[in-house]
């Protein structure tokens, strides 16, 4: 069980396989497990890193609540002390604001960027309203539906029950982290960084929806975007198949065949 130190902060994580590093970030509710049918899905081909970020699964907190602009710290702290030079960051909605400041603090440090139902805090006058109208309409349906569909709840109880209780492990909740919503890169700024951008989202996605983020893929030149049929915005719980499937066909262009 390795641990990173980060600010006198214990980050907890895991290593799995060899090959081409791909590290895993979690979002509000999850923490290193809920990347289990990830993990057992890519580690023969890569080296799967999946990180606990402060305040989550087995990371130390802060008692004021972690802060995420320290978030890209706890992955440098990771990434040094695992002896990895570069790696592919796959940020799952708030995983991917700490994916994104990671690369605009250390792009030399980051091969690609797959950004999963997130922009990662991106600020663009064309997309800041939209994500604000997104958030505002997510507001309005219960937590879980903007999760998980009302027919995987339905169909596969068991799953939805462990999927909730996944964050039982967290000492920290949204409600406790701070500066989550603060001003992210500009989107200028990210495409200086020259590096290669994957958008990842399900046509079901009730947090970001896709008519956004095909906003943003348009003005990312360059980045790569997939749309999957019917997922949700824990697409990588409920549809781990296409999620996964999508996932390999861009690290594929990146690495080639592994």
């Amino acid at each position: 069980m390795p641990y990173a130190m980060s600010q006198s902060l214990r980050i907890y994580y895991e290593s799995h396989g060899a090959g081409p590093v791909i590290a895993f970030l979690h979002g509000a509710g999850g923490n290193h497990a809920a990347w289990w049918q990830q993990t057992a899905h890519f580690r023969s081909r890569y080296r799967v890193i999946n990180v606990d970020l402060r305040g989550f699964g087995r990371s130390d907190s802060q008692d004021e609540g972690p802060d995420a602009l320290d978030f890209p710290d706890d992955l440098l702290a990771v990434l040094d002390h695992a002896g990895i030079e570069r790696a592919t960051l796959l940020g799952q909605s708030i995983g991917a604001v700490a994916a994104l400041r990671f690369a605009t603090a250390h792009p030399t440090r980051v091969e690609a960027l797959i950004l999963a139902h997130s922009l990662g805090g991106m600020g663009h006058p064309q997309l800041t309203p939209l994500v604000a109208a997104d958030r505002a309409a997510a507001e309005k349906v219960p937590v879980l539906d903007r999760l998980l569909t009302r027919e995987f709840q339905q169909a596969e109880p068991a799953r939805t029950f462990l999927f909730q209780q996944l964050g039982s492990f967290n000492s920290a909740t949204m409600r406790d982290l701070r500066n989550v919503s603060a001003p992210g890169p500009a989107l200028t700024e990210v495409v200086r960084l020259g590096l290669r951008i994957f958008l990842l989202t399900g046509e079901k996605d009730a947090v970001l929806s896709p008519a956004t983020i095909r906003v943003a893929q348009k003005l990312l030149p360059g980045s790569v975007l997939t749309v999957v049929p019917g997922a949700p915005h824990s697409m990588y719980w409920e549809a781990p198949e296409p999620f996964n499937r999508s996932v390999h066909a861009f690290l594929q262009q990146i690495y080639g065949a592994t």
